[in-house]
């Protein structure tokens, strides 16, 4: 069995999902498709949510109303049957009457995981219903009732495992099961989301307990590309990636892929496969445990970086200072990208900068501390195992005349980083793709 995932652009309209159904009914094999909300929803489910926090129920209903009239359109334009139409139209108008109870009781947290439940529960009816409408023997499992966190928020792979086996039936005539993305329950059953990675986090995990043949991720682009195609002249589609390789693109701004996402699919050996449903024959991008000797994959950025110097005599020939520093940090959860030291100072980056004033404080007690705003990190990916001979010379000629504040290498053997300002990051990208990737 295959677990194909299909997010909110591929199911985004009446159109979109017509291609997405004929596209996973096109071979005959049975499937798992995990499917997020309609492109659009959860930022509007989100915009509810906060009304109704704030006691403006009459904004949320509005806006609720607004959202209810295009689902209506949406099913009015699906469906071919009368029969079809108004069983999903009686489902959606019993889902906004939902939405709408909200603004009757006490609104806390647990109402709003809630709220932004509905938009998979919506796009997952409306899909199941479209395949047996055609004729497709298809069957709905609710994420509800097998994805499940533990008690540390992490999905608890052994429930997870049991329970949508009660689920599947891999010898049934069952062509294809549908389920929701992104949510789940938590520990205390409470409904919650899976937040990192989302929809294909669900994808990856489900493809990991079911031991699936391989999990697809399909998206509006023809896979990872070697550069940002935003910024980057003729970029090209990697067509493929070690799960680290992939891993460390998607941490430093690859946006098809969440970097936690892939983890269940990598500890269980399964491959995943970006494909394009805009191009449903290109080949996308394949990612598993095959390294590609001595090649360099591809370049990412991330952007809005601070970066924090500190500088101590009391580094010099000193130990536990940098446990210190580490521990404020971790009191303020508040992770580092980069981190350089010599013999009396300290450099390193974060994207979150929330608590940096609170950091900024407590560090002020080790040393003198200086910041650096609007910062990027430029990754270079690939094979970099430091007995592979010219890589870097490649990299640095290719920023020879661009202004760097650090190098972080040797952490890892997939990928080399640099620091640089944000003003420069479309030249480097640029000089980047034009002197490692041209023919």
């Amino acid at each position: 069995m295959k677990v194909l995932k299909f997010g909110g652009t591929s199911v985004g309209s009446p159109q979109r999902m017509n291609e997405v159904s004929n596209l996973i009914c096109n071979d005959g094999e049975q499937k798992l498709v995990v499917l997020s909300a309609m492109a659009g929803t959860t930022n509007t489910l989100v915009e509810i949510a906060k009304y109704y926090s704030k006691g403006e129920n009459g904004n949320a209903v509005a806006v609720i109303d607004r959202l209810h009239d295009a689902y209506s359109q949406h099913v009015a334009n699906l469906y071919g049957t009368v029969t079809y139409r108004q069983n999903a139209q009686d489902f959606i108008d019993r889902k906004f009457e939902h939405l709408r109870s909200f603004g009757n009781i006490r609104f806390t947290e647990k109402e709003e995981k809630e709220i932004l439940a509905q938009g998979e529960l919506l796009s997952t009816f409306m899909m199941t219903s479209l395949l047996c409408e055609k004729g497709v023997n298809a069957a709905l499992i609710p994420a509800l009732e097998f994805m499940r966190t533990d008690i540390n928020g992490e999905p608890d792979m052994s429930y997870i495992q049991k329970n949508i086996a009660k689920h599947i039936d891999t010898d049934s005539d069952i062509q294809i099961y549908i389920t929701q993305g992104f949510i789940c329950r938590n520990i205390n059953g409470d409904i919650d989301n899976l937040q990192r990675g989302g929809s294909d986090y669900s994808a990856s995990i489900i493809g990991a307990v079911l031991h699936a043949e391989e999990i697809q991720i399909w998206t509006d682009i023809d896979g990872m590309h070697n550069n940002d195609p935003r910024i980057v002249n003729n970029t090209q589609p990697v067509r493929h990636l070690l799960f680290d390789e992939a891993a460390e693109l998607a941490y430093f701004g690859a946006k098809i892929l969440h970097p936690t996402c892939v983890l269940p699919a990598k500890n269980a050996g399964i491959p995943v496969r970006l494909l394009n449903t805009m191009q449903p024959d290109a080949p996308g991008t394949l990612i598993d445990n095959e390294t590609d000797h001595g090649k360099i994959k591809a370049v990412a950025a991330k952007d809005n970086i601070t970066v924090i110097n500190i500088k101590s005599s009391r580094m010099l020939l000193a130990y536990g200072f940098l446990r210190k520093v580490f521990e404020i940090f971790e009191a303020h959860k508040t992770p580092i990208d980069m981190i350089c030291t010599s013999e009396v100072g300290v450099s390193m980056s974060i994207d979150n900068p929330q608590n940096l004033d609170a950091i900024l404080n407590e560090l002020k007690e080790l040393g003198t501390v200086s910041v650096e705003t609007n910062m990027c990190i430029i990754c270079v990916v690939g094979d970099m195992k430091w007995n592979n001979v010219g890589f870097e010379s490649r990299v640095m000629d290719a920023l020879s005349d661009i202004p760097i504040h650090m190098i972080s290498y040797g952490g890892s053997s997939y990928n080399i980083s640099f620091l640089i300002k944000e003003d420069d990051k479309k030249r480097a990208l640029q000089r980047l793709s034009d002197t490692i990737f041209r023919k």
